[in-house]
């Protein structure tokens, strides 16, 4: 069997090629109706399987954005080239926060696409030692129990400037659990990394986020109170 693809795989030039895809796809289905496939000539990591989140934000300028759409594949189901396809239509047309996308919308919104390991469940014998094992800006999280299930991605406690107690948290809210769900040891704890590759401006230029320093530079103040 083929090893899933792990997001340390992937160059830069693929990740460009895994959010243009991504595009393509989203206005393939919206103005033609069409779900493309893979390109025959796609480079060939992307034929493996593969996990993935596709997230659109609609572009608000001088980097100012608004969720618009996302959904990924947490499991290693598709190649990941299918996975970055499906989930780029799933997150234009049928997320079911928002209206399924227009094509007046395509020149107004950014895509964002997070390629993702397997997840992992967390080894530890006290729960409350969970917080020390997450390391913010690398790691998604996952908490499981019975039919509840939620993920959060690794950008997320980026964005909020949230500590690693609150990551764990806010992933059980998303879960429809209590907020100190994962002291539970009924509660499966995973964690994933990914490689976040995010477009600046509609159609333009696509860099790889360096969640780490995104971190330190916009959550400065609330790490410093903490300290």
């Amino acid at each position: 069997m083929t090893a899933p693809v792990h997001p340390c795989e992937l160059s830069l030039e693929e990740g460009i090629y895994a959010v243009k895809l991504a595009r393509k796809a989203i206005k393939e289905k919206i103005v033609n109706d069409i779900i493309i496939t893979l390109p025959p000539d796609a480079p060939s990591i992307f034929r493996r399987p593969g996990m993935v989140f596709t997230t659109i934000e609609t572009y608000l300028g001088e980097s100012r954005t608004e969720l618009r759409g996302c959904i990924g594949f947490l499991a290693p189901i598709y190649s990941l080239g299918e996975a970055i396809i499906r989930s780029a239509v799933e997150a234009a047309i049928n997320d079911p926060r928002f209206p399924s996308m227009t094509s007046e919308e395509l020149d107004h919104v950014v895509i964002e696409v997070t390629v993702l390991s397997k997840p992992v469940p967390f080894d530890v014998k006290d729960r409350r030692e969970l917080p020390k094992h997450i390391i913010i800006g690398k790691y998604g999280l996952m908490v499981e129990k019975t039919w509840f299930r939620g993920t959060l991605l690794p950008m997320v406690p980026v964005e909020y400037c949230w500590d690693e107690e609150t990551f764990l948290a806010e992933t059980c809210i998303k879960a429809s659990l209590e907020p100190d769900c994962w002291l539970d040891n009924s509660t499966m704890v995973y964690y994933y990394e990914g490689r976040a590759f995010k477009e600046l401006k509609p159609n333009g230029e696509i860099i790889e986020r360096d969640l780490n320093r995104e971190y330190l530079e916009l959550c400065k103040k609330h790490l410093s109170t903490r300290r």
